[in-house]
C-alpha cells in the first residue's frame, strides 16, 4: 500500500497574517512606530518588527494600539519559534480581555503552524479557540484543518469525525471529500469510499490518484479482472513508488486468476514495503515458476520463506518439497516435507507431504528420529491412507537401511506384532554385532539369541549363531563357544554367510583354549587352506605351530615357526622364540642356546626379551654351566627389573649355588626372594627350598630362627594348611563354586597369611567375579596386589581394571592401568592398559598424557583395528585442541578409514568439517548426509552434522533449509548443550541478515 501525498492536496495554504491599519488612528509620531512595525510584518521581517511592536506598546498611550501591538508581537514570537511565545500569546489575552483581536488570537496560532505543516502544534492551539465566537467561514476551515491533522497522524477515527462537519459543498468539500474517502478504503468499506472518491475523480488533482485506490479496492473485493484494468490504466500516470504497488496489485491479480505465466512479471517489478519482500510475495514468485516448471528459480524464491507458521508457509513448503524433488535434491526435500507435515492449515497438505517425508526418510535416513519411528507415526496417524501398503513395505526395511538398530528395537519392541518377526530377527542380529564391536559381549550374547529364537529367515538364523559362538569366546565361555561353532557349522544355510570362512579359525582358537590341541590343530590346518586374510592366515599358523608343539610334534611346529620368520609380521619374535624352546625338546640344546642368545639380541625391544634370557639362564643351569647360569639371571636382573620372572630368576640362582655346593649364595639368593616377594608361590619354594639348604649344612636351628619371623609360613603347621587348602582345590575341581567358596573363605580366616593366602585371596575373587558379586571380588583382587608381587597379580589388575572402569571409578582405574602397564608380561594386556590410560588422560584434559600413549600405540604393529582407531581418535582430538588443524586434518582422515560405530561418526563429521572449511559446501553436505543415513545411533555427532548442514546451505544461498535445520537442532538437540549454543548463534546470525530483505523476519 502506498503513502498518500496528503499535503499535497491542499489547495489551503495559508500565508502570513496582512495587517492594515485601522483608518481610525491618527498617523502621529507617537503611533509612528506600530505603522513602520506593520509594514516590517507584512514583509515578513519578523524580528524587527517585534521589536517595533514592543516598544510601541510601551510609548503609546492608545489602548487600541497597546493591544494591537502586544497582538502582534506575540505572533512575531510564535514566527521566530522564540521560548515564551505561547505565554506571551496567553498574556495577551488576559491583558487586553475586550480586544477585537482576542478571538483571533488562538485561530491565528493554529493557522500559522498548519500552513507550516506543524500538524501537532495546530491541533494544541485548536483546541484553546471558543468555537462559539467562529464564523461559519472560520468553523469550516478549522473543521478541516483540525481533521486534515488528525488524518496526518493516523488518527482517522478523529479526522473522520471533523471531516464529516465540513461543508462538503463548500471551499473545502472536495478536500474533505477526498480524505473521507481515503478513510473509508483504509477501513475497508470500498462501497463508501466509491462514493466519495466518485464525488472528486473530475478533480483534475484527484483525478490522477484516484486509479490506485480504485485499482486496489477491486482487488481487496475480489474482482481481480477489473482491478488488472484499473491498475493498467493507473500505471503511465503513477510514480516508480506508485508502480511498485500497482504491480503487486496486477501481478497477485494475474495469481489469483491463475494466470501464472502474466502475474510473473508485475510480481517481479514489485519492490516490497521499504525495500523487503514478505513471505507472501515470496511464495507468489515460487508458485509462479514451480508452475513454469522451473524449479530451481521456484526453489530460489520459496526458500527465502523463513520461520513461516501460517497456511502460505504450508503450501509453500510443500512446493518447496516437490521442486527439490524435481532437481534431485532429497535432504533439502525431506526438511521441507517434514515441516509442512507439522502445520495443520490443510490437512490434505499435511498428510501428503507426511508420506513424502517419511518415503524420503527410508530412501536417504532421517537426522530427527529413526525411520521406522517416522514410518510408524504415520500409519497411526492416517490408518486409511492410500500409502499404507507402500509405507508397510518400507518399514521393514527401514530398519536395516538406517543401521539405527537401537531405536528401531526400540520401535520393534513396542510393537511385537506377526509382520514384524523377520524384521525383528535381522534388527536383534546387526544389535548384536553393535553391541560385540563395543566389547559388550553379554548384551552381544543376548540379542543373537533373540535372533535365533525367531526363525524367520534360516540365514539369518546361521548369522546369529556363528556371533553367539564369538560372544561366548569373549566371555571366557569356549565350551560353550566351541560348541556353537559346530552348530553353526552343520547349519545347512552356514556355507552361504560371509562369517563360514572364519568357523575353523575360531573352532581351533575354542578347541585351544579347551586345550583340546588335537582338535585345534585339525581346525586351524583346515582354516589355513581357505583363508586369505594375511592378518589371520599369520596367527593361525602361530597358532597350529603352538598346537604341534604343545602336543610335542616339535618339527611341524618348527617348520610352521619358520614360515612365520620368512614374513613380516609382528610376531616374528613370538615364533623365534618358541622354535629355540622347540630345538631343546628334540635334544638340540646347544641349538637352542645359539637360538636364545641370537634372540636376545635381535629382539632387544620384545615383550619376550625377558622370557629368552630366562630361558637360557635355566638351559645353561640344566646343562650344568653354572657360571653362565648366574649371569644370564643377573643380566635379567639388571637389565630387565620390571620383569615378572625376576623372583623365578633368584630362585633358580639359588637352586643352581645348591647343586654347586655353594650354600650360603643359595641361602641367600633364597632369602631375598622371601624378602621380596613374600607370598608367592616362588617365596614359598624359596623357604622350602632354603630349608634343605640348611639342614644338609647342619645349620636347622638358623632356619628355624628365620622361619619363625615370617608371617606367611609356619611350619609346625604346614601339613594341616596344606590340607585345608587342597580341600578348597578340589571343590573348584569339581566346579562346587559354592562350596569351594566357603573352603577358601575358612582358610583365610584361618590362615590369613598363610603359604597357600595370595592363591586363596585370589581364587575367591575370581569366584566372586564369575558370580557378578563385583564389591566382593574388587576386595578380593585388592588384597591379591596387597600380598605383594606374584604370579597372580597381573590376572588380577586386569580385573580390577574392568571393574574400576565399568564404575567409572577414574582414580582407581588409573591406578590400576598403571600398575598393570609396569607389571604386564602380556602384550594384550599392556596393550589393554595404555588404550585406557590414553582414554582417562583425555577425559580428564591431561593432553601430554594423552597424546604419549596415542603415540605409543599408533607406533606399535601389534595393537587390533579398535585400539588403533581409538589411539587415532585420540590423537586427531589432541591436535584438534592444540589448534594444529593440519595434523588433525590427517589423523580424521586415517580414523576415517579404521574406525567403526561411533568413531566412524565422528571421522565423517570432521570430513564433512574440514570440507566446508574449503568451501566445498556440497560434498560436506553429501558427507553429512552419510552420517545422518548410516550412523544416525550417534545422535552427538548427528545434531554436530546438522549445525554443518546449516550452514553449508546457507553459503548454498538455501536460507530456509539452514534456517529449519538449525531450528530443529535447538529444538531437539537439548541434551548437546554445546551444539545448541552454536545453532541459535548461527540462527540469529542468519535471521539478522534475512531480515534485511524479508519483512515477514523477525
Amino acid at each position: 500500500m502506498r503513502k498518500a501525498n496528503h499535503f499535497l492536496y491542499l489547495s489551503f495554504l495559508l500565508g502570513g497574517l496582512s495587517v492594515q491599519a485601522q483608518q481610525s488612528y491618527n498617523y502621529t509620531k507617537e503611533n509612528k512606530d506600530f505603522y513602520d512595525a506593520v509594514n516590517l510584518y507584512n514583509e515578513q521581517q519578523y524580528a524587527m518588527a517585534q521589536i517595533l511592536f514592543d516598544k510601541a506598546t510601551i510609548k503609546n498611550n492608545n489602548n487600541e494600539i497597546q493591544a494591537e501591538s502586544a497582538y502582534y508581537s506575540a505572533n512575531c514570537a510564535i514566527r521566530l519559534r522564540q521560548p515564551g511565545a505561547e505565554q506571551k500569546i496567553n498574556q495577551f489575552i488576559y491583558d487586553y480581555p475586550t480586544s477585537s483581536k482576542q478571538a483571533q488570537a488562538y485561530i491565528d496560532v493554529s493557522n500559522f503552524y498548519f500552513s507550516q505543516g506543524e500538524y501537532d502544534e495546530s491541533l494544541r492551539y485548536a483546541g484553546k479557540i471558543n468555537e462559539t465566537i467562529l464564523s461559519p467561514a472560520d468553523k469550516d476551515r478549522m473543521n478541516f484543518q483540525i481533521g486534515y491533522g488528525y488524518f496526518t497522524k493516523k488518527d482517522y477515527a478523529k479526522a473522520n469525525t471533523y471531516l464529516q462537519q465540513v461543508d462538503l459543498d463548500g471551499k473545502y468539500g472536495n478536500q474533505a471529500k477526498y480524505y473521507l474517502g481515503y478513510i473509508s478504503y483504509a477501513n475497508n468499506d470500498y462501497a463508501q469510499a466509491n462514493e466519495y472518491f466518485a464525488n472528486v475523480e473530475s478533480v483534475e488533482k484527484y483525478e490522477e490518484r484516484m486509479g490506485y485506490y480504485k485499482a486496489d479496492m477491486q482487488f481487496k473485493s475480489g474482482n481481480f479482472e477489473k482491478a488488472i484494468e484499473e491498475g493498467l490504466a493507473q500505471m503511465p500516470k503513477s510514480t516508480e513508488m506508485e508502480k511498485s504497488e500497482l504491480s503487486k496489485i496486477i501481478g497477485e491479480s494475474y495469481f489469483n486468476l491463475k494466470q501464472y505465466d502474466k502475474a510473473l512479471p508485475y510480481l517481479l517489478d514489485y519492490e516490497g514495503k521499504e525495500g523487503k519482500l514478505s513471505n507472501v510475495d515470496f511464495y507468489q514468485l515460487g508458485y509462479c515458476y514451480y508452475q513454469q516448471k522451473d524449479y530451481t528459480k521456484a526453489v530460489s524464491e520459496f526458500n527465502k520463506i523463513i520461520s513461516g507458521k501460517d497456511a502460505v508457509a504450508q503450501n509453500a513448503y510443500y512446493h518447496l518439497g516437490e521442486s527439490y524433488l524435481n532437481l534431485e535434491q532429497k535432504t533439502q526435500a525431506l526438511n521441507a516435507f517434514k515441516n509442512a507435515s507439522e502445520m495443520n492449515f490443510s490437512a490434505k497438505i499435511q498428510e501428503d507431504a507426511y508420506a513424502n517425508y517419511a518415503k524420503l526418510s527410508y530412501d536417504i535416513g532421517n537426522p530427527y528420529k529413526s525411520v521406522p519411528e517416522v514410518i510408524t507415526d504415520f500409519l497411526v496417524k492416517y490408518p486409511e491412507t492410500p500409502y499404507k501398503q507402500e509405507l508397510n513395505d518400507l518399514l521393514v526395511d527401514s530398519y536395516i537401511s538406517t543401521k539405527n538398530y537401537q531405536a528401531a528395537l526400540e520401535v520393534l519392541e513396542s510393537n511385537r506384532t506377526p509382520l514384524n518377526k523377520a524384521a525383528y530377527q535381522k534388527v536383534t542380529f546387526y544389535r548384536g554385532v553393535e553391541f560385540f564391536n563395543e566389547g559388550k559381549f553379554s548384551l552381544a550374547n543376548g540379542m543373537f539369541n533373540k535372533s535365533i529364537a525367531e526363525r524367520q529367515d534360516n540365514n539369518f538364523v546361521a548369522r546369529a549363531t556363528y556371533w553367539r559362538g564369538e560372544s561366548e569366546y569373549a566371555l571366557n565361555r569356549f565350551n560353550d563357544a566351541y560348541q556353537t561353532f559346530t552348530t553353526f557349522k552343520q547349519l545347512p544355510q552356514a556355507k552361504n554367510t560371509p562369517e563360514y570362512k572364519n568357523v575353523d579359525y575360531n573352532l581351533g582358537y575354542a578347541a585351544y583354549k579347551l586345550k583340546n590341541y588335537s582338535d585345534a590343530n585339525t581346525h586351524f590346518k583346515s582354516c589355513l587352506s581357505v583363508v586369505t586374510d594375511d592378518a589371520k592366515k599369520t596367527d593361525a599358523t602361530l597358532r597350529l605351530a603352538d598346537g604341534y608343539f604343545v602336543t610335542k610334534q616339535y618339527w611341524p611346529a618348527m617348520e610352521m615357526y619358520n614360515s612365520i620368520l620368512k614374513s613380516n609380521s609382528a610376531y616374528k619374535d613370538y615364533a623365534a622364540f618358541q622354535k629355540a624352546i622347540a630345538y631343546g625338546f628334540v635334544d638340540k640344546t646347544p641349538t637352542k642356546i645359539e637360538e636364545l642368545q641370537k634372540f636376545a639380541n635381535t629382539y632387544k625391544s620384545s615383550s619376550l626379551v625377558d622370557d629368552a634370557i630366562y630361558e637360557l639362564g635355566s638351559t645353561y643351569a640344566n646343562t650344568n654351566q653354572t657360571n653362565k647360569a648366574i649371569e644370564t639371571f643377573n643380566q635379567l636382573i639388571t637389565d630387565h627389573p620390571q620383569s615378572n620372572l625376576i623372583s623365578k630368576a633368584i630362585l633358580r640362582q639359588g637352586v643352581v649355588y645348591v647343586n654347586a655346593n655353594q650354600v650360603d649364595q643359595a641361602i641367600e639368593r633364597f632369602k631375598k626372594v622371601v624378602n621380596d616377594y613374600p607370598g608367592s608361590q616362588d617365596a614359598i619354594e624359596a623357604v622350602q627350598n632354603a630349608r634343605v639348604a640348611y639342614l644338609d649344612s647342619g645349620r636347622s636351628n638358623e632356619f628355624a630362627a628365620w622361619v619363625k619371623n615370617l608371617d606367611f609360613v609356619d611350619i609346625s603347621t604346614a601339613e594341616l594348611e596344606n590340607d585345608v587348602y587342597t580341600s578348597a582345590e578340589n571343590q573348584m575341581a569339581q566346579n562346587n563354586s559354592d562350596a569351594a567358596l566357603k573352603s577358601l573363605n575358612d582358610y583365610i580366616s584361618n590362615y590369613p597369611n598363610g603359604l597357600h593366602a595370595t592363591k586363596a585371596y585370589f581364587n575367591v575373587a575370581e569366584i566372586y567375579y564369575g558370580k557378578n558379586k563385583v564389591s566382593e571380588a574388587k576386595t578380593n583382587y585388592e588384597n591379591v596386589l596387597k600380598r605383594g608381587k606374584s604370579e597372580y597379580t597381573e590376572q588380577s589388575l586386569v580385573r580390577l581394571s574392568n571393574i574400576y572402569l565399568a564404575e567409572k571409578d577414574k582414580a582407581n582405574a588409573q591406578r590400576v592401568l598403571g600398575q598393570l602397564e609396569t607389571n604386564s608380561s602380556n602384550d594384550s594386556n599392556r596393550l589393554f592398559a595404555q588404550s585406557n590410560l590414553m582414554k582417562l588422560a583425555f577425559d580428564e584434559g591431561d593432553m601430554t598424557t594423552a597424546a604419549k600413549y596415542a603415540n605409543i600405540l599408533a607406533a606399535n604393529t601389534k595393537v587390533d583395528k579398535r585400539i588403533k582407531a581409538d589411539a587415532t581418535a585420540i590423537s586427531a582430538r589432541v591436535a584438534l585442541k592444540n589448534n594444529d588443524m593440519a595434523n588433525t586434518r590427517k589423523l580424521y582422515e586415517q580414523l576415517n578409514t579404521i574406525g567403526t560405530a561411533e568413531l566412524k561418526a565422528e571421522a565423517l563429521y570432521y570430513d564433512a568439517y574440514f570440507k566446508n572449511a574449503d568451501k566445498k559446501y556440497e560434498a560436506s553436505n553429501k558427507t553429512v548426509e552419510r552420517l545422518v543415513k548410516e550412523y544416525s545411533a550417534y545422535k552427538y555427532y548427528n545434531a554436530k552434522g546438522l549445525v554443518l548442514l546449516a550452514k553449508n546451505f546457507y553459503q548454498l544461498k538455501d536460507s530456509y533449509q539452514a534456517t529449519y535445520i538449525l531450528e530443529s537442532v535447538i529444538d531437539n538437540a537439548a541434551e548437546f548443550t554445546d551444539v545448541v549454543t552454536e545453532a541459535q548463534t548461527e540462527l540469529a546470525k542468519i535471521k539478522s541478515e534475512e531480515a534485511k530483505r524479508n519483512s515477514s523476519v523477525k
